[in-house]
């Protein structure tokens, strides 16, 4: 039962919560334990010996975490359809709207944090579509945008908030619209988003003590798209690493390496075999206007997505948007 949070964790979560595990059955483990082995029968259909030690399944992308080399101080951003933001902490604390806070389920030595974005790649693709424009002509006019050009300024909850807010009846928002405004515009903006909205979790899990020093891009998006690397660089004012590739199966086979014993530790087997990465650096006049916007974004976000939020001042955030548009600022 290892990788079950504590009874004490779970009733600060809830009280509800309280006595929880005693009512759940099954073997739970973490992946540096062995689940069995391989019997007979799939052997022989799978062409492989039998009693072959099979490691405990994780979820896809804590593995593609394990796979991008993932230690203490890294967050990595897996951007696809949605997004999982996670990282590994020494300490096992509740954090205010990450639900995802679990001894164990990233690296097995550490707290597993997961947090997110409902949808990310699936809000490019819904732009292109009501444009009628395929996704790939539209990324292609968008490769020389500059940090606010749009002057839209793009709030990303076309399915929802899953982290901080946890809402998911939250409908995408999207201020400074003009007659001139493209799909280009609007997928470009919505990068944007994207990035500022993964700032607002970074600020959380930092406040609450998670140590954040390297920010590490896996999944598709990622791998089509530079400019997005550079968009997430510019907004979080850190440099963002990309894998030279694909790193989901490479977490599932360093497993498997451990499992078999060719390695000591998950940390010796990252070491040897997890990939070289290219830096995305800052820029530091994006990261001006970035941080302009995102005073407006954080603004935003939770005055639009708190039913019970106080009044908030907007008069700034029109004639702000316009002043960046035209490289007043920045």
């Amino acid at each position: 039962m290892g990788g079950l949070p504590s009874e004490d964790f779970l009733a600060s979560l809830d009280p509800l919560l309280t006595g929880v595990r005693q009512r759940l059955g099954g073997r739970y483990a973490r992946s540096d334990s062995i689940a069995g082995t391989l019997s007979a029968g799939w052997a022989e259909k799978l062409g492989l010996k039998s009693g072959i030690p099979i490691p405990v399944g994780a979820l896809d992308a804590h593995w593609d975490a394990i796979g991008a080399g993932i230690r203490l101080g890294d967050v990595v951003n897996v951007i696809g359809t949605s997004t999982c933001v996670m990282a590994i902490s020494e300490r096992l604390v509740p954090i205010p709207g990450v639900f995802g806070v679990v001894q164990g389920s990233i690296h097995p030595r550490y707290a597993g944090i997961e947090a997110g974005l409902s949808a990310a790649g699936d809000i490019f693709e819904a732009i292109a579509r009501r444009a009628n424009t395929p996704i790939a002509k539209l990324s292609q006019a968008i490769e020389n945008y500059q940090a606010g050009q749009t002057g839209l300024l793009r709030i990303v909850w076309d399915h929802g908030d899953r982290t901080v807010l946890a809402q998911p009846h939250l409908s995408g928002v999207t201020f400074g619209w003009n007659l001139r405004h493209t799909a280009a515009d609007e997928l470009f903006a919505a990068m944007e988003g994207t990035a500022l909205h993964t700032r607002i979790i970074l600020n959380r899990l930092a406040k609450h003590g998670v140590p954040i020093q390297r920010v590490i891009h896996t999944g598709g998006i990622p791998r089509q798209s530079p400019l997005i690397n550079q968009i997430y660089a510019n907004a979080l004012g850190l440099p963002v690493l990309l894998p030279s590739r694909h790193t989901t199966s490479l977490g599932a086979a360093l497993f498997a390496f451990l499992a078999a014993g060719a390695f000591p530790s998950l940390d010796a087997a990252q070491s040897a075999l997890c990939p070289a990465f290219t830096q995305i650096d800052p820029e530091p006049r994006a990261v001006k206007t970035y941080n302009e916007l995102s005073d407006h974004f954080q603004a935003l976000y939770f005055a639009l997505g708190q039913e019970d939020s106080p009044p908030a001042a907007l008069g700034r955030l029109l004639p702000s948007l316009r002043a960046v548009a035209q490289g007043r600022i920045g």
